[in-house]
């Protein structure tokens, strides 16, 4: 996706009749075939990724009738102002958590309640959309996040042995690359925030505690597919 962004941006015919949006949204489809076809995705996975899809595609209605970002190309593949590949990109997210977690063979020691990871994914959901007439409780889901997984290891198998890391900073690794993915998206005018009307600069740092909030409710919801199996502090199997 990164590379359709980036390369659509530099090397798109400007008078092309299918619009650049357009041309990404069916781009995005055959990616989609594509890993359903060659078996990389499977489809109880691409069930959940297709919930997140609307998740993000809902969140991007609001925000972008806020003003909060703009898409500023024309498309015909689009709901109100937002473009239909905009869902993919969130999609992709969760395509990558399923694939790593099936991959890697994710283990969790001191994993807690998933009744209460389904209520901080919920509150951080809402708070996206009532921050804007509400207090804004960002401060207050950092904090009950860390208080929920300060304990919790993720066990990941790149070759024959589980390597523990805390889940909090594998959390923070890949919110970051996310943040760099979403520099190279503006930067390709994918969409663009209203600070960089006037020309492109970076994303605020301030972007990537959004984008780690949003990337746990991508988790919380891959974990209804791939329910997290128990180990050991030890590394040894519950």
């Amino acid at each position: 996706m990164l590379a359709l962004l980036l390369g659509t941006h530099l090397f798109y015919p400007a008078g092309a009749r299918l619009a650049r949006y357009d041309f990404l949204t069916l781009s995005a489809l055959a990616i989609q075939a594509g890993m359903l076809v060659f078996r990389l995705e499977s489809w109880r996975e691409a069930r959940v990724i297709a919930l997140f899809h609307v998740v993000g595609t809902v969140m991007e209605l609001f925000k972008t009738s806020a003003g909060s970002w703009v898409y500023p190309e024309p498309a015909l593949l689009r709901i109100g102002g937002v473009p239909l590949f905009s869902g993919f990109m969130y999609a992709a997210v969760g395509s990558y958590i399923a694939r790593v977690w099936r991959i890697f063979d994710f283990r969790y020691s001191h994993y807690p309640p998933r009744w209460t990871t389904c209520a901080l994914a919920a509150a951080i959901y809402v708070n996206f959309f009532a921050h804007h007439w509400l207090p804004d409780i960002r401060l207050a889901l950092f904090a009950a996040t860390a208080l929920l997984f300060a304990r919790t290891i993720v066990w990941f198998r790149p070759f024959r042995r589980h390597r523990p890391m805390p889940l909090l900073l594998g959390w923070l690794l890949v919110a970051l690359f996310i943040w760099f993915a979403e520099n190279i998206g503006t930067f390709a005018r994918a969409w663009t925030y209203p600070s960089q009307r006037a020309g492109w600069h970076m994303v605020p740092l301030e972007k990537l505690g959004a984008w780690y909030l949003l990337m746990i409710i991508s988790f919380v919801l891959v974990s209804l597919l791939h329910p997290p199996e128990g180990r050991r502090s030890d590394g040894s199997d519950v």
